[in-house]
């Protein structure tokens, strides 16, 4: 089996598939929309976490309406703090434009704002993330487990909360994989979360969009050697977390070595003797 270090062309795949999706209409819509939903501080967060577990995006009433949605009669707003702010409208004498000039908050106070499943009306834009489908051929996902073993985890098959596909617990060194999946989904978000137990059980500052970004890049290796496209869902996901084509092609570059170093020791494990997760049975839970 080639090993992907001896392959960085398939990175170099990888960088031109997401440029080509960032430059597409889709991916420009969805990213309109998504500037419209303002970064929440750490406080507001927990307020909305407490407030309404299940809330994905939220936003302000207006703010929907602008989106051409509403929010239902009698929904109940979820409270967050907002900063009251001065506001000065200023002239030019010269050229006889306005400006507003915002000053620094003076006092805070009570607002609401609404999750996507409190409004309706026209359907967002989704991330261009496409789910994989069809088989897992040549038992690949069974030999994965068998990595995941010699490297000191055990894997489960489970109903995840949320949109979740998977999830590596270094704690427990347990991974959950999304049962309600497609095989070659689940294959794909194995090696992805196999990514993560090498590479990032110890972050050392490592940001969860660069982490997150590593891993997936690593699942389009370990697929791509093994003869699965995993394309329809990397790409976008990438781009998602990465932030776009230029800002994905830079990272892309600076985990370079990281990424092609994980993906040969999954390979490595997996062409390995004792690496056929034979005497494991999957578990549906």
């Amino acid at each position: 089996m080639a090993s992907s270090n001896d392959r960085p062309e398939i990175l170099d795949t990888l960088a031109a598939g997401i440029s080509r999706l960032t430059n597409s209409a889709e991916w420009k819509s969805w990213l309109d929309v998504q500037r419209r939903f303002h970064r929440y501080s750490f406080g507001n967060t927990l307020l909305i976490a407490m407030q309404r577990p299940d809330a994905t995006q939220v936003a302000g009433f207006h703010a929907w309406l602008g989106m051409s949605r509403h929010v239902r009669k009698g929904e109940k707003g979820i409270a967050i703090i907002a900063p009251v702010v001065s506001r000065v409208r200023v002239k030019d004498e010269e050229t006889g434009t306005e400006s507003v000039i915002t000053g620094s908050p003076k006092a805070f106070r009570v607002a609401h704002v609404f999750d996507v499943s409190q409004t309706d009306g026209a359907d967002l834009p989704e991330a261009p993330v496409t789910m994989l489908q069809g088989q897992d051929p040549d038992g690949l996902y069974t030999k994965l487990r068998g990595v995941a073993k010699s490297l000191g985890f055990t894997v489960d098959e489970d109903y995840l909360d949320g949109d979740k596909n998977g999830y590596c617990d270094y704690t427990q060194r347990h991974i959950r994989i999304e049962v309600r999946n497609e095989p070659r989904q689940q294959l794909k978000t194995l090696a992805h979360e196999l990514a993560h137990a090498i590479l990032h059980e110890s972050r050392d500052g490592l940001t969860r969009e660069r982490a997150e970004l590593e891993a997936e890049s690593v699942a389009y290796m370990v697929c791509a050697d093994l003869g699965v496209d995993s394309s329809d869902y990397t790409f976008g996901y990438v781009a998602t977390w990465a932030g776009g084509g230029d800002e994905a092609i830079t990272a892309l570059k600076a985990s370079a070595q990281r990424i092609q170093r994980a993906a040969a020791e999954i390979l490595g494990l997996l062409g390995a003797g004792d690496a056929t997760g034979g005497s494991e049975t999957a578990v549906a839970a």
